[in-house]
């Protein structure tokens, strides 16, 4: 594994707002440029107002013209789209909507999105509306093909759309030409959020007011899905993240959300983001990877928490058999790493892979593995048919990757068939025999257009921890702000230690007892898949990458450091 470098953060001095903070706390949050209490405590009434997304009024107002008719939301197969389809149904529902229903496509049988034969497939369910969420921004055929027999779309999504929209009735897209709305980082459970809002207001303007605070009431599955889809955490986004931590904490999220939960091991009354993006999160998505995203989002849609809980045992053993396969396909990854050059026995700046047996489902993991390893962009691929191929493709922050696979098609018209995506992630579709011209045509143009990308990311420190800072006092205060994530990063610690113990646990990772100076107090670490370290002696030195975290087994909390990179010095 290619090391990073370390870079400590600007610690400025801590502003008086924030000096009634754990000093370490307040440190992590002036690192992260928070200067004002407001963006400490995160209110809902600090959400960016409703009117300020363009369209989600006239979006609620469809919405309302619809009520006594057939809405049928139409999903998408990842943790966001079962969290947006599951808050959609539950909230119209809960509005009164006469009949309401949900479609989400099998990524093997219809790939993704609204395309052509999933709206045939709408069709014979003779819905008066569909509406999608967290898709439809590219689906000119499938919105075409519906309004083509008088049924009405209404498209909302958060990916980045195209050059000219699909003729909807109506789009909500915070990402969509000409909107200003100011967080551009929606997750598509966001904007379905914001939508559902819109008509909450509309319903209360015409005296249902029984109806206030619906929406609000499901704001778990709001931070769920925009935590499983790793858009970043501006400050509307852990607004909304903090108010759905909130309500899992108090025990009054949805019932599938707790069981999934606890299947992961993680308690909900201590959840924080990383128990969503690490836990829950990855349950679901198993469901869209390897079966029928049906699944998943029946666990969501259920009030019955035995039904939850058994929903989330099977989707559990689902994502067993993920991992089990991500596993073996990551070795392969490994294995075929050596002959991915780019002359002069280095490795390309654009990394792709492909095995015959690899599974659709699980490329995007694999590429997120390859990245990490090699600190550069990188593309799986698997079988899509007799001569097609699908991929998935993670990068580093140094390249927009939809940018790239835009200027490769540019570059060489006809190469790929279909793409899209965000600046970190993308898919994309091509025959099987323009998989080499595809690679080199990645590498040279990452090499031309993002000179030193592959040169690899920085670890981002928030600086060294004292000896009576690693505590389990403070891992619980670094617990419980936030919320962190992608674009505010969960806080990371260097330093020196010294190795009191080391051993090897499971197959992959290291157990080891730290002391900052020899003799000196210990704290407990874990460093996982790094087993190529051992063996640590006793009495070595290692200078480590690291988080506080809290360890609970057996009924006993106790500090401990999540070892992110270690090397001896």
């Amino acid at each position: 594994m290619i090391q990073r470098a370390i870079q400590r953060r600007d610690a400025p001095a801590l502003p008086g707002s924030l000096q009634a903070l754990h000093p370490v706390v307040g440190r992590v949050y002036a690192c992260r440029g928070v200067t004002d209490s407001a963006d400490v405590e995160l209110p809902l009434s600090a959400l960016l107002p409703i009117r300020d997304l363009g369209t989600a009024q006239v979006a609620a107002d469809l919405l309302l013209a619809h009520r006594d008719g057939r809405v049928l939301v139409v999903g998408d197969f990842d943790a966001d789209g079962a969290t947006s389809t599951a808050l959609m149904l539950r909230v119209l529902a809960g509005f009164g909507f006469a009949d309401v229903d949900f479609l989400v496509p099998n990524r093997f049988a219809f790939g993704y999105g609204l395309t052509a034969p999933l709206a045939e497939l709408a069709i014979e369910s003779a819905p008066t509306l569909v509406v999608t969420v967290d898709n439809g921004i590219s689906s000119h055929a499938g919105v075409a093909a519906l309004r083509s027999v008088g049924i009405d779309v209404l498209v909302t999504d958060h990916h980045l759309p195209p050059e000219h929209s699909p003729d909807a009735n109506v789009i909500v897209n915070p990402n969509n030409h000409g909107e200003a709305f100011a967080s551009k980082s929606l997750a598509g459970v966001g904007v379905a959020f914001y939508v559902l809002a819109a008509l909450e207001h509309a319903l209360i303007a015409i005296g249902e007011t029984q109806h206030r605070g619906t929406v609000a009431r499901h704001l778990d599955l709001v931070a769920l899905g925009t935590v499983a889809d790793v858009v970043p955490l501006d400050r509307n986004n852990r607004i909304l993240v903090r108010a759905g931590l909130a309500r899992i904490r108090s025990l009054a999220a949805t019932p599938g959300v707790l069981a999934l939960l606890a299947d992961a091991g993680r308690d909900p009354r201590q959840c924080t983001a990383s128990d969503l993006g690490f836990g829950a999160g990855p349950r679901l998505n198993a469901a869209g990877r390897l079966d029928d995203m049906s699944k998943g989002i029946a666990a969501l849609l259920t009030d019955d928490p035995l039904q939850a809980r058994q929903h989330a045992t099977a989707l559990g053993a689902i994502n067993k058999e993920r991992r089990d396969l991500q596993a073996r396909m990551q070795e392969e990854a490994i294995a075929a790493l050596p002959t991915v050059t780019g002359g002069e026995h280095r490795l390309a700046s654009c990394v792709c892979l492909y095995e015959a047996d690899w599974h659709q489902g699980v490329v995007g993991l694999v590429a997120s593995f390859v990245r990490e390893r090699c600190q550069r962009p990188a593309f799986a691929f698997a079988n899509d048919g007799a001569a097609t191929l699908k991929g998935s493709g993670r990068s580093v922050p140094a390249v927009h990757l939809r940018d790239l696979l835009a200027a490769v098609d540019t570059r060489f018209p006809g190469l790929i068939e279909r793409f899209g995506g965000h600046a970190m992630a993308a898919g994309l579709s091509l025959r099987r025999d323009r998989l080499d011209a595809f690679s080199d045509a990645c590498a040279s143009l990452v090499d031309e257009l993002y000179p030193g990308a592959s040169a690899g990311e920085v670890w981002l420190s928030d600086g060294e921890l004292a000896q009576e800072e690693l505590t389990l006092g403070v891992a619980e205060a670094l617990r419980t702000a936030g919320p962190f994530g992608s674009g505010f990063d969960e806080p990371l610690f260097d330093g020196t230690f010294v190795v009191v113990d080391a051993r090897l646990v499971g197959d992959n990772h290291i157990k080891m007892r730290l002391a900052q100076t020899p003799g000196g107090p210990s704290v407990d670490a874990i460093a996982f898949r790094q087993a190529e370290q051992l063996p640590l002696p006793a009495g070595s030195a290692i200078e480590a990458v690291y988080r506080l975290d809290v360890n609970e087994y057996q009924g006993l909390r106790r500090a401990q450091l999540i070892v992110e990179q270690m090397r001896r010095v």
